[in-house]
């Protein structure tokens, strides 16, 4: 799979077997710096959620960055691992590879702080493009609609912001999204002014 510029992908993974990946507040904020160096030198940020146990990235792919090429065999997913099969067009680190970079040193820093070992995530971090002009099908990760149900580029791009704030509202860890201090929804609506997502992207696309 390539990362296509000017598209759009929603990103997520979990910890291994659903466990914690977030502790205290001090991790969530060391992950987000991670997302600040690994993510922002390849794509604009549109919407993002940390949960206890799980994370959303919504990316726009930059037009001035190299094409993301992943293996064949890994089609739409990263590992946690390194990859044997990376593609690299020049010395800076792709786009997949960063984000491989962010999780295995989140990881390294979490297993040290609790004196722990093994791989923190699942070895699967997926990735799906929402924003295909060849129509937009329900994510098995947003579960706002059947999964059979068409959306519009629009509707689709719209379905997942909004299921991304949404998060923490439906697992019940609180009763309105300006309450989890750990997404985008406070920067979106003037509680806070984070430097992590592009505003300016977002109000062309039309998402808030």
């Amino acid at each position: 799979m390539i990362f296509e510029p000017d598209h759009i992908y929603h990103i997520y993974n979990q910890g291994n077997n659903r466990q914690k990946i977030f502790f205290n507040r001090e991790n969530y904020l060391y992950f987000l710096k991670k997302l600040s160096d690994h993510i922002l030198p390849y794509a604009d940020v549109l919407a993002w959620c940390l949960m206890p146990n799980h994370f959303h990235l919504m990316i726009f792919v930059l037009t001035n960055s190299e094409s993301f090429t992943l293996s064949e065999t890994l089609t739409t997913t990263f590992r946690e691992e390194p990859f044997t099969n990376q593609i690299k067009t020049n010395s800076y680190e792709t786009l997949n590879n960063s984000i491989g970079v962010l999780l295995r040193s989140y990881t390294r820093a979490i297993n040290k702080q609790r004196n722990s070992t093994g791989s923190l995530f699942r070895k699967m971090t997926k990735a799906e493009n929402i924003s295909e002009s060849k129509g937009f099908t329900q994510s098995d990760a947003l579960t706002t609609a059947t999964e059979s149900e068409t959306l519009t580029k629009k509707d689709h791009l719209q379905t997942c912001f909004d299921y991304i704030h949404q998060n923490p509202v439906k697992a019940g860890m609180v009763d309105h999204p300006e309450k989890w201090e750990f997404s985008s929804f406070l920067d979106y609506y003037g509680r806070r002014n984070g430097n992590l997502i592009n505003r300016e992207r977002a109000s062309e696309l039309g998402l808030f």
